[in-house]
């Protein structure tokens, strides 16, 4: 072919990347990839094997590292942690030498990537590997300043981390990274299609001169996955599928282990009628056939402008058709092999079983490899199976929408909320449309941004947690305040013959802005300790929950109001409450047999905890991220949603209000069940909730058994947070309901805050979420 003909066909290549010094690494090692642990390498047994999937041809031999040498590996690491935690100048340093090795051996690293992945080498060469070595440049510079900008926080310990396939080092990167620079040591399990890069870091490691035991990895399937999950470790990160992170929330429940999740995805890419339309649809071939669409935050739901579809879907299928598909190891290829004949065969299943019109592009499909055509497919509605199940693949579904308001309304259409990608020239309509999008990252303009500096991780069921920046830096650390056990308050039994100070007094439920009567028409006596009858308190249950709810789920403007009106609101109820102090003293110190003066503090420590939430309302913020590219990355703080909260015994007042206030202060809506001992402290506060201008919904008061209401509150798939410090309930017994639908749960497995001194930034940490927008700019 001569010049000019590669002019006027702008074809190009081959240009093969050679793998000869990847085989000689593993020959060299007996071709064996097994678990180093301690230090050194082994035992090493050929149990399974981990192939080429451009080729099916066996790369290595993979150790499945059992049970006891899972524990061995955490042994290992426990050994190593105290040491390894007590000088951060030393881990930066360390984390530094991790950086420069990698650089130093790059191409090995993207070549044994690309081998053992199936991705195109240049996506390893150029995306994975410097993002990698990145994480830990960054991360050595977070260990560096820690013990000054993070006082008071200490390592969680041993830390627990699988990773899945479709980024290996990557996942290793962001997993490894930030545990090491808080001082954890780390047992990470690669994935069994995929090992190989991670037993070259090992080695890189030994190089860069990490203690022995630091950092241990452990090869194997599911079942070792399983016993690392299971073993004595303090924190579990994982990132992979929805239906696995749910079982290891259940399998973490009670156990007081820190975890995060990091899982699926379908995410929209909308497009707007005003788009530069060439430019979406490059960055739509790089959000959905990037790594053949094996990414857990790919666009994989085109949401398109009816009025420009037609156009934008024939310059997209003209697009497709000049992908180039073959032999990873090309650099002039554009699109890879699937990871595994078993990927490759749920791909083709879920795309027969679509009802839409499916377009494969025409290229050629290489023989012998486990390769699958980028493919679209349109005519679905927002219902079908495929615009709302993972398929993690190279296949892109499509729908229309009219306007911005119901583009918001299809992409929140999902159960996910991982990421989200917006194009238009219009900058107010984009910043209108990215805070309302249910995502943890929202990229403008462009797409699968990612750095170090910038948090990433999802909502809903794309999980919890975040990974990169201060933010994912916090996740591996825990704070060392003293917590407290909880307990109960003994409540006095009905005496035999009791006095009537007043008329009645029987306390409703609050829900929506109103006072209702409970829906199993049910009341609990409660006494004084000198027998005095107090009042009523309906017995909650399940529907009362419900309807509590509901009410919340129809405030859902309160999470979008500003930090000024929710300070003022919060201000408004302290003020409220101080006019009405003596009498709140009073309840407390008749519900719970506590002296005048320790009744009063506790009204005077819950008025400035009202103040301090109202402080916080308009200055808790976000910031933006150093990123390298010409644009910022906004790392913003967004309510959680809805919070369920049972409040302890202890501190009726206080504690409650703690709850009510942060989480109202950062725009969530709450569903509160009260000290089951002293409730009536909680309903005497409706009054000054009707006449502090607080919006009907907003907080919800539910009396009654926590028993009875707990489980309710942890399984509603409407429920974003589960707060639980009530002495009455189990712990493990939520968290376990909570993976239904995967809510954040803070419990009192640990034992519960100081209410007589709590800080709230805790809880105005549990109260939101991080969503990072990412916006280029210029031309």
């Amino acid at each position: 072919m001569t010049t000019a003909e590669i002019f006027e066909t702008m074809d190009y290549g081959p240009a093969p990347e050679s793998a000869s010094e990847a085989h000689a690494w593993l020959a060299d090692r007996g071709g064996i990839a097994g678990p180093f642990i301690g230090g050194k390498w082994g035992p090493l047994r050929d149990d399974f094997a981990s192939n080429n999937p451009a080729t099916g041809e066996k790369l290595a031999g993979v150790t499945k590292t059992t049970a006891e040498e899972v524990e061995a590996a955490v042994k290992a690491a426990r050994r190593a942690q105290s040491a390894w935690e007590k000088d951060h100048t030393k881990r930066a340093r360390v984390l530094y030498a991790i950086a420069r090795v990698m650089q130093k051996h790059s191409r090995l690293l993207a070549t044994m990537e690309t081998l053992d992945n199936g991705k195109p080498i240049r996506e390893a060469r150029d995306i994975d590997i410097p993002l990698a070595i990145r994480h830990f440049y960054y991360h050595a510079g977070l260990a560096q300043l820690l013990p000054t900008e993070m006082p008071g926080h200490s390592a969680l310990g041993v830390c627990g981390q699988i990773i899945p396939w479709n980024f290996p080092l990557l996942m290793l990167a962001w997993k490894i990274a930030p545990a090491l620079a808080a001082g954890n040591t780390v047992v990470l399990k690669p994935a069994e299609y995929t090992s190989l890069s991670a037993m070259v870091f090992a080695e890189i490691c030994t190089e860069a001169g990490v203690p022995p035991g630091v950092v241990n990895i452990i090869t194997g399937d599911g079942d070792t996955g399983a016993a690392l999950v299971a073993a004595d470790v303090d924190k579990i990160a994982f990132t992979g599928s929805t239906d696995v992170g749910r079982l290891i929330r259940e399998q973490t429940a009670g156990t007081g282990k820190s975890l995060t999740l990091e899982l699926g995805g379908k995410s929209p890419y909308i497009v707007f009628d005003d788009a530069d339309i060439d430019s979406a649809i490059e960055g739509l071939v790089d959000a959905i056939w990037f790594n053949q669409g094996q990414v857990c935050c790919a666009g994989s739901r085109l949401l398109v402008q009816e009025n420009i579809a037609d156009d934008f879907h024939a310059r997209l299928c003209a697009r497709m058709a000049t992908l180039r598909i073959g032999d990873p190891m090309d650099k002039c290829i554009d699109v890879g092999a699937i990871v595994d004949p078993v990927q490759h065969a749920a791909i083709t299943r879920l795309v027969s079983a679509s009802d839409g019109e499916i377009y494969h592009a025409p290229g050629p499909i290489p023989e012998g490899g486990c390769f699958y055509p980028p493919t679209l497919i349109t005519g679905l509605h927002t219902a079908s199976p495929l615009m709302q199940e993972e398929i993690f693949g190279p296949v892109l579904v499509s729908t229309t929408f009219r306007t911005p308001a119901e583009a918001v309304e299809v992409a929140n259409n999902t159960r996910y909320g991982l990421a989200a990608t917006l194009w238009t020239e219009n900058v107010n309509l984009a910043l209108d449309i990215a805070p309302k999008l249910v995502a943890g990252v929202v990229w403008v303009n462009a797409t699968n941004l990612f750095d170090a500096a910038a948090p990433f991780g999802g909502v809903r069921e794309s999980g919890f947690g975040r990974e990169g920046g201060w933010e994912g830096l916090g996740a591996y650390l825990k704070s060392d305040a003293k917590l407290t056990a909880a307990k109960a308050i003994a409540v006095p039994e009905a005496p035999a013959t009791s006095a009537v100070a007043d008329l009645d007094r029987t306390a409703k439920m609050y829900i929506g802005g109103k006072q209702a009567r409970p829906d199993g028409g049910y009341s609990t006596a409660h006494y004084s300790r000198k027998g005095v009858l107090l009042g009523h308190t309906g017995q909650g249950n399940r529907k009362d929950i419900r309807n509590a709810v509901e009410a919340a789920r129809g405030a859902a403007k309160w999470s979008g109001s500003t930090g000024h009106l929710r300070a003022q609101i919060l201000y408004y109820l302290a003020e409220n409450l101080s006019a009405r102090a003596d009498e709140f003293a009073d309840r407390i110190g008749t519900s719970i047999g506590t002296s005048h003066g320790k009744a009063t503090a506790e009204v005077t420590a819950t008025i400035d905890q009202l103040f301090t939430a109202a402080a916080w309302a308009d200055k808790f913020d976000g910031s933006t991220k150093g990123v390298p590219l010409r644009g910022v990355a906004l790392a913003m703080k967004e309510p959680v949603g809805i919070v369920g909260a049972l409040a302890p015994d202890d501190a009726p007042l206080l504690a409650s209000t703690t709850l009510l206030a942060a989480a109202l202060a950062m725009g969530n809506r709450i569903v509160l069940a009260p000290s089951q001992a002293a409730p009536l402290v909680m309903t005497d506060l409706y009054q000054v909730l009707e006449t502090s201008d607080v919006p009907a919904g907003v907080v919800n008061i539910v009396t009654g058994n926590h028993m009875d209401l707990a489980p309710t509150l942890a399984g509603h798939m409407e429920v974003d947070a589960l707060w639980a410090f009530s002495p009455h309930v189990d712990p493990t017994a939520l968290e376990k309901a909570s993976a239904n639908n995967l809510k954040r749960t803070w419990t009192n497995t640990g034992g519960n805050p100081d209410w007589t001194a709590p800080n709230l930034r805790p809880f105005l940490d549990a109260g939101t979420e991080t969503k990072t927008i990412w916006i280029p700019y210029g031309e």
